[in-house]
């Protein structure tokens, strides 16, 4: 969508004749178009700018820069795969809640089969209880089952970032 704004002179008066040309050119060369989103009546580009405002960031618990884990928007996550497809989600809270409160478990189930999918994602609130819990029970039984408990998301090195 393209608005055009005309800057009338006041001198000459807000009515222009039909047959005058030179009106015409005149209104032509006083017109400007404004192209994008966020164009109103009144809205001045140069007076404002987002460019200033600072980005909201979360706190984080690790000083480190290097890769690592990344806490998520609540907490700490991690993704335990290797699930037996019968486990229920007691028998998954019932392993991690030894090494502190669960803030949230999710495990998907196929829809076809009504099966779990083979892993699961459970959260933990502070970063010492989630990875207490990924040192101990990774490569552990659950069911019978070898399961892998790992980060579910994971900071990459500066480097990694300079190439996005």
């Amino acid at each position: 969508m393209v608005d055009v704004v005309v800057q009338l002179d006041p001198d000459r008066g807000a009515f222009l004749d039909e047959d005058d040309d030179a009106d015409i050119e005149a209104l032509k060369s006083h017109a400007t178009t404004k192209k994008g989103r966020g164009f109103q009546r009144g809205f001045d580009d140069s007076s404002f700018s987002r460019s200033h405002e600072p980005y909201e960031q979360m706190s984080v618990d690790q000083a480190d820069d290097g890769a690592g884990p990344q806490r998520s928007v609540e907490g700490w996550i991690l993704f335990v795969t290797g699930v037996h497809e019968e486990a229920q989600e007691d028998d998954v809270h019932d392993k991690f809640s030894e090494y502190g409160d669960i803030k949230n478990l999710h495990m998907n189930l196929d829809r076809r089969t009504g099966f779990i999918k083979g892993y699961a994602l459970v959260e933990f609130e502070t970063f010492r209880e989630a990875q207490k819990a990924k040192e101990t029970l990774n490569n552990t039984d659950l069911l019978g089952e070898k399961i892998n408990v790992d980060w579910a998301f994971v900071r990459s090195s500066h480097k990694d970032r300079s190439r996005r």
